[in-house]
């Protein structure tokens, strides 16, 4: 039997590169950057997914330093949320410009009801990063 689409949803902060500037002012601290909620209601239990794809573009600090960036999805509207995909990475030290962290992921089990959130942090160890566009999220809700 072929999956049913239930729902699919985008969060778009910034279409092209370059075009937001947002530093990230705290280390080590999830910072929001996409959030949507889906109609799961449609699913049957136990069958229910949601795939979820998503680009930010990060810049290093003017005075560059070793830098890790975590992008972390929960289901919820929190960072204390179900944490149901991360992905973490190194910025390279000699790109000088925007570095693009581009991810896919899924949560298997979701729960068929109306209104599921899900929510896309991200987190850098280094102080004077930005967030430079573009940024976009897709999430898109299956069931069997």
């Amino acid at each position: 039997m072929p999956a049913r689409l239930l729902d699919s949803k985008t969060s778009q902060n910034a279409s092209y590169a370059n075009s937001i500037s947002i530093p990230i002012s705290v280390i080590n601290t999830p910072n929001l950057v996409a959030q949507q909620t889906l109609d799961l209601s449609g699913g049957t239990a136990t069958l229910t997914r949601v795939e979820f794809a998503g680009v930010i573009a990060i810049q290093l600090p003017l005075l560059p330093v070793a830098t890790n960036v975590t992008v972390f999805v929960t289901r919820g509207l929190t960072a204390g949320d179900l944490n149901v995909f991360s992905a973490s990475t190194n910025l390279n030290l000699s790109l000088l410009g925007p570095q693009l962290i581009s991810f896919s992921g899924s949560d298997f089990n979701a729960p068929n009801i109306a209104n599921v959130a899900y929510s896309v942090f991200v987190q850098v160890t280094a102080l004077g990063t930005f967030r430079v566009g573009p940024e976009s999220f897709n999430f898109t809700g299956y069931s069997d």
